[in-house]
């Protein structure tokens, strides 16, 4: 197996001692850290593949640390944003938490803080990628079902009886036992109800 990267914290600030003392800091407490002078910057050499956080100046010129957030989140990233201003009030901190932010910290920083939120945020990416890495499993056992047998499993997670399944697909009750016990061997599920939370996380509704 591939070892997976290790985590990257990646800076973006437009103001060069900043970004040069927190890089410090950071390799200093054993972090690997990439500095960037602008979020374009980073977009140009940012891969979503390698896991970490992103510590993110608020007030930058052309692209500011909230446009930056929504590029990332328009493109699916994971990657969780810790944003430092020297700017900071409670409507912009609430606005950065509710479009998803790990923290939000005022310049200047105290070291402390900075390290104990780049922790969290790391363990937050972790805890991300072993999630999305689990759905992307499930859903390659669903694509491994027959279209009858996803027919089934949309019937069984409603708790329908097998003789109503039956009777609603116009087939034997035999045959959707069949059907059922195939579904939960290639789903890799022991019972109604964890089929029923697994294909929630994938969105399928009951029919």
């Amino acid at each position: 197996m591939t070892t997976p990267p290790s985590p990257t914290v990646f800076v973006v600030d437009d103001y060069a001692p900043v970004r040069s003392s927190i890089s410090r800091l950071l390799r200093a407490a054993g972090f690997a850290v990439a500095a960037f002078g602008s979020p374009q910057e980073f977009l140009a050499q940012y891969d979503p593949r390698i896991p970490g956080c992103l510590v993110l100046d608020l007030d930058m010129p052309a692209v500011n640390g909230f446009e930056l957030q929504r590029i990332l989140a328009k493109k699916g990233s994971l990657l969780p944003i810790i944003f430092l201003t020297g700017h900071g009030d409670i409507p912009k901190s609430v606005r950065a938490m509710k479009h998803g932010a790990s923290d939000f910290l005022t310049k200047p920083v105290n070291d402390e803080d900075l390290l104990a939120a780049i922790r969290v945020a790391i363990e937050k990416d972790r805890a991300l990628r072993r999630g999305q890495t689990n759905l992307t499993e499930i859903r390659a056992r669903l694509a491994t079902l027959t279209p009858r047998e996803r027919e089934v499993l949309e019937h069984v997670v409603t708790g329908k009886l097998n003789k109503q399944i039956a009777g609603d697909l116009g087939t034997v009750e035999q045959t959707v036992k069949v059907h059922r016990a195939r579904v939960m061997d290639k789903l890799k599920v022991q019972s109604v109800a964890e089929l029923v939370r697994l294909t929630e996380r994938c969105g399928i509704t009951g029919r």
